[in-house]
């Protein structure tokens, strides 16, 4: 799957309204590495896009993809739910709200840049509201599953409210409609490198922790009072995994937007290929969700080039019917 990977980023990158050939991609990238070096044969110009312009777009859909899969297993794994995905607790809409507020600001908040309001403030809604809705749902020194759940619908229902009421009474809303919507629809566009090392750096460091958290989320498939008798300390295993999962998703929103579908999807997939042990689980589905979502950006910057689809709109139409697929002729019964 790391090949795999691999390819499907040389693939990426060459893709564009100036096609560049994979073989010219790889000796560029390698003599970026300043390990090897190749006689420049190409455009000049083809070097900037690749570093420039197409890298970390392609990096950043990769890192995405990869920080909402692994979620997605955390929160599938602690709640027992199968439909859990990264947006349960209110991840989505504290992003949304975070990135609403930026939008109807009357300051520059040009989407990539490492200073820009939108994804700082898409971070701190999203991380906000998660803490909200934890310790809404904390009664007695324990967290109930269900009340999580429910505290998360209902914090869900009124921050979209107050995201409605944003764009209502603001007056600087008109100007912001179009570049909220495609953000509310999902799409990496970063064109620099500093977002991408900032919330890479996050999103790496959160899937290497989340590797060790395999035997509590093994654990956790027993229930509560079964990991319990097992010797694990349930209450803070849950904070431990709630506060990563949530991390991760909102590292991951900051510079994609709203992007559905990856996380709740992709770890069903790989349990239906592999089995349902986390410590197998997790790193694939960091890899597919990698892989799935690089492949929907490309897809959703080329079928209508120069014009450029929600990469929202790819991962439910072409992930949705092969996940149905898969799921309809698996030769053995789904486990969980």
């Amino acid at each position: 799957m790391s090949g795999l990977l691999l390819a499907v980023i040389l693939l990426a990158v060459s893709f564009g309204s100036t096609p560049i050939p994979i073989g010219t991609i790889v000796k560029i990238l390698l003599n970026g590495t300043g390990i090897f070096h190749f006689a420049r044969q190409w455009d000049p110009t083809d070097e900037l896009i690749v570093w420039q312009v197409r890298m970390p777009g392609v990096v950043g859909a990769a890192l995405v993809g990869s920080g909402l899969a692994v979620a997605g297993v955390l929160f599938q794994g602690m709640l027992r739910n199968p439909l859990a995905d990264p947006f349960l607790i209110g991840t989505s809409s504290g992003a949304a709200l975070g990135a609403t507020i930026a939008f109807v600001l009357p300051f520059d908040t040009l989407y990539g840049s490492l200073f820009s309001l939108t994804p700082f403030l898409a971070f701190i809604g999203a991380m906000l509201t998660v803490m909200l809705v934890y310790s809404i749902a904390r009664t007695g020194g324990q967290t109930p599953v269900v009340t999580l759940l429910l505290a998360g619908v209902v914090i869900n229902a009124v921050l979209v409210a107050f995201q409605t009421l944003i764009l209502t009474l603001s007056p600087n809303a008109h100007f912001g409609i179009e570049a909220l919507f495609n953000w509310l629809s999902g799409g990496v566009s970063v064109t620099s490198w500093p977002p991408i090392f900032l919330v890479g750096a996050i999103i790496v460091v959160g899937v290497i922790c989340s590797l060790t958290l395999s035997g509590v989320l093994d654990a956790f498939a027993l229930g509560e009072e079964g990991a319990a008798h097992l010797g694990l300390h349930v209450e803070r295993r849950k904070l431990l995994i709630i506060a990563l999962g949530s991390l991760l998703t909102a590292a991951a929103v900051s510079i994609s937007g709203l992007i559905g579908f990856v996380g709740l999807v992709t770890p069903h997939t790989m349990r239906l290929l592999l089995g349902p042990r986390h410590r197998l689980l997790l790193p694939t589905s960091a890899l597919g969700g990698a892989i799935f979502l690089t492949l929907a950006d490309l897809l959703a910057r080329i079928v209508i080039a120069p014009a450029v689809l929600p990469v929202g709109v790819f991962t439910a139409l072409v992930g949705a019917p092969f996940f149905l697929f898969l799921l309809r002729n698996s030769k053995r019964e789904y486990r969980w």
